[in-house]
C-alpha cells in the first residue's frame, strides 16, 4: 500500500503541474472531471490511493498555478491578487522573484499546518455550532470590512459587489455543469487578458536571481504570516470566502503589506486553506473547496487517514516547490522572447474555448457578462475582490 500511495503521489504532482501552468483551469474542476472519470473502476483502486492522487494534484497546484498568474495574468479565484503585486514585479523584470516569494508561502503554509492541526481536530468541532448560530453576522461584517477597506473608492466598490453579487445567484441558477468556471474565468482572467492585449503591453528580460539572493527581512516574514493566520481560517469554515478575500482582510488587520510581503501573504494562503480544508472536512463535516467535496465522497475520514493525508501534503508540497522554482526559470527565459500582446491573445482563445467546451454557449455569455464587471473594476482603480460578492451575496441568501 505504502508504494501504491507514493506513487499516487508522483503522478499527482505531475499532473498538478500540468493543471497548475495551463491557464484558466482550477482544480475544483480537475477534481470534479477525476472523480467521476474514476467512477468507473472505484471499486479496483483503494479509495486512500485516490484521495492521496486529489490532494497530490491540489497541493501541487496551489504552488504552480502562480506562474500563469504572474507570468501570463491568468489567474483563477484562488490567486488572482497576485496579477497586482505579481504583474508589477514582471514588468520590472522581477518575475522570478515574484514567483519564488509565493513559493516561499507555500512552504510556510506547510508548516503553519502542522502547528494548526491541534485546533482544527479539537477545537473547531466544539466552537463551530455557536459559530454556525452567528454565521449570518460573520458574513455581513466581513462583506463590510471588505468594502470599507478600498481605499479608492467605496462606493463603485459597494456597486461592482452588488452586481456580481447578482450575476452569481443568476449564474447558479442556470443549467450549466460548470457554474464557477465561465464566472471566474470572465471576472479575473478575460478581463486580465483584454487589458494586456489592449495596452499592447512589453516585457523587458527577467533576472534570475539565486534563490540566496531573495532575501526577505524577518518583520516582514512576521507580518505574512500573522495577516495569514488571521486569514486561513477564515475561509476554511466560513461559506463563500475565498482566500483572495481573507488574503485582503488579514493584510488590513496587520497594516499596508509591501509587494514581497502580499506575494508571500499569498502563497501562504493558497497552500493553507487547501491543506486545513480537509481537517475541516474530518472535524466539522464540512467541504469548502472542490477537492474536499470529491475527498468526501471517495471516504468518511478516520483519526488514521489524517496522519497519511498530512504526509501526502508535506512530501507533494515539497516537490511542488521544487518544480515551481524549475518552470518560473524556463518561463522567465522565454516570456520577454515572444509577443506578449499575442500570446494574451493566444490565450485568451484558448480560455474561450475551455468556457464553450464545458459549460456551452451560455457559459460563454456568462464569461462575456463577467468579464464586463473584471474590466470595469480595472478601469475604475477598484480592488477586484469585491467582484467575490458572486460567492458571499449568495451565501448571505441561504443563511437569510
Amino acid at each position: 500500500m505504502l508504494l501504491e500511495i507514493l506513487l499516487a503521489i508522483i503522478l499527482g504532482v505531475i499532473l498538478g503541474t500540468i493543471t497548475g501552468i495551463t491557464p484558466g483551469i482550477h482544480i475544483n474542476l480537475v477534481s470534479a472531471l477525476l472523480l467521476a472519470t474514476t467512477a468507473s473502476f472505484i471499486l479496483e483502486i483503494p479509495n486512500i490511493v485516490l484521495i492521496t492522487f486529489l490532494i497530490s494534484i491540489a497541493i501541487t497546484h496551489t504552488f504552480v498555478d502562480f506562474i500563469p498568474s504572474i507570468f501570463l495574468g491568468a489567474p483563477d479565484e484562488d490567486n488572482f491578487l497576485s496579477i497586482l503585486p505579481g504583474h508589477q514585479m514582471l514588468i520590472q523584470g522581477k518575475g522570478f522573484t515574484a514567483v519564488i516569494l509565493t513559493a516561499y508561502g507555500g512552504l510556510i503554509a506547510l508548516v503553519l499546518f502542522l502547528i494548526l492541526i491541534p485546533f482544527f481536530i479539537f477545537i473547531l468541532p466544539t466552537i463551530y455550532p455557536y459559530v454556525q448560530r452567528i454565521m449570518i453576522f460573520i458574513l455581513l461584517t466581513t462583506c463590510f470590512f471588505l468594502i470599507y477597506f478600498e481605499k479608492n473608492n467605496r462606493l463603485f466598490a459597494f456597486l461592482i459587489f452588488i452586481l456580481s453579487g447578482f450575476l452569481g445567484l443568476a449564474t447558479f441558477n442556470l443549467p450549466l455543469k460548470e457554474n464557477l468556471l465561465p464566472l471566474f474565468t470572465g471576472l479575473f482572467g478575460i478581463s486580465s487578458l483584454l487589458t494586456s492585449i489592449i495596452k499592447k503591453q512589453t516585457l523587458p528580460s527577467q533576472t534570475i536571481l539565486a534563490l540566496r539572493e531573495i532575501k526577505v527581512e524577518k518583520s516582514s516574514l512576521k507580518k505574512s504570516i500573522l495577516a495569514s493566520i488571521i486569514a486561513s481560517p477564515l475561509c476554511s469554515f466560513l461559506p463563500g470566502l475565498g482566500s483572495g478575500q481573507a488574503a485582503v482582510i488579514g493584510s488590513e488587520v496587520v497594516g499596508e503589506l509591501n509587494q514581497k510581503e502580499f506575494l508571500i501573504l499569498l502563497g501562504i494562503v493558497n497552500t493553507l486553506v487547501t491543506s486545513l480544508s480537509f481537517l475541516t472536512l474530518y472535524s466539522i463535516d464540512k467541504a469548502r473547496t472542490g477537492v474536499a467535496v470529491a475527498v468526501g465522497k471517495l471516504l468518511e475520514l478516520q483519526s488514521s487517514d489524517i496522519i497519511i493525508i498530512v504526509f501526502i501534503i508535506l512530501i507533494s508540497g515539497i516537490l511542488a516547490f521544487l518544480l515551481t522554482i524549475k518552470i518560473a526559470r524556463v518561463f522567465s527565459k522565454i516570456i520577454n522572447k515572444i509577443n506578449y500582446r499575442k500570446l494574451s491573445l493566444i490565450i485568451l482563445i484558448l480560455l474561450v474555448l475551455i468556457v464553450i467546451y464545458f459549460s456551452g454557449w451560455l457559459g460563454l455569455l456568462v464569461s462575456l457578462i463577467s468579464s464586463s464587471l473584471g474590466l470595469a473594476c480595472i478601469l475604475l482603480g477598484i480592488r477586484r475582490t469585491h467582484l467575490m460578492g458572486c460567492l458571499l451575496i449568495p451565501a448571505l441568501l441561504f443563511y437569510i
